[in-house]
């Protein structure tokens, strides 16, 4: 059996790229089965944070090894140019405490549409949520990034110590001039998001309302994006799919 993981923090990150996979949830780890033959692609989602990012990987390895570990999901953009509601592949990760970079494994395949981008993008992995234009602007120059997100660099380390192919496609989430809250108040010691605390405050932040709205709206969009993107790294020709009435189950 070929195994494909491929780890987020949320649900709705995952969400247009496993309908109609097989769901389960073990040990607080949602996760999402498709199978072909002797191919099998399994996605994972345990909160936000490198900690859940490596739990939710390793629920998967307890079924067996990976040939290969996606990180994908929504991660802020720290410069102007790349947009919100689009999805990018990403060539390297960057650890921000450490400066620890992480190089993607190369890709072969290249969606048409694709947004053309003039250097390589590096993906700063940070410790909290980051939501200040200063901030971002402060990470983009300090560490060479383009992207920020909150797992892949804890994804990448452990796909180098298994030898294994690491691919990593972000989502973009906010612009590098959005003005948002602090989400940090509502991220769980587990990776879990406040939901209820969070539209309480939400609630009495009418401010906010605007641009919540519109971080919601690109974060779908991204997400098909994303959906996209993975599906053209692991089948570009789409034979595997066609062969097995994907994602019906039918091979």
């Amino acid at each position: 059996m070929i195994r494909t993981a491929i780890i987020a923090a949320m649900p709705g990150e995952l969400k247009p790229l496993v309908r109609g996979w097989r769901h389960e949830k073990r040990n607080r780890v949602h996760l999402w089965r498709w199978r072909a033959g002797q191919i099998e692609w399994v996605a994972a989602c345990a909160g936000v944070g490198q900690s859940a990012a490596a739990r939710a990987l390793a629920e998967i390895e307890r079924d067996g090894p990976v040939a290969q570990i996606f990180s994908v999901g929504w991660a802020g953009a720290l410069k102007s140019w790349y947009k919100p509601g689009e999805a990018y592949r990403v060539h390297g990760v960057v650890d921000l405490p450490t400066d620890t970079r992480l190089a993607s494994a190369s890709f072969k395949a290249v969606r048409t549409d694709e947004p053309a981008v003039k250097r390589d993008i590096w993906l700063a992995t940070a410790t909290k949520a980051i939501t200040e234009p200063k901030e971002k602007q402060d990470i983009a120059i300090s560490f060479y990034a383009d992207l920020v997100d909150m797992e892949a660099i804890a994804v990448a380390r452990t796909a180098k110590a298994r030898g294994v192919a690491f691919h990593c496609i972000k989502g973009v989430s906010d612009g590098a001039a959005d003005i948002l809250p602090d989400f940090n108040p509502f991220l769980a010691a587990d990776g879990r998001f406040k939901r209820a605390k969070f539209i309480v405050f939400a609630l009495l932040h009418p401010g906010y309302w605007p641009a919540l709205k519109q971080m919601g709206e690109n974060s779908k969009q991204a997400a098909q994006r994303i959906a996209e993107l993975v599906l053209e790294l692991l089948d570009p020709e789409e034979t595997i799919r066609k062969q097995n009435g994907y994602p019906n189950f039918s091979g």
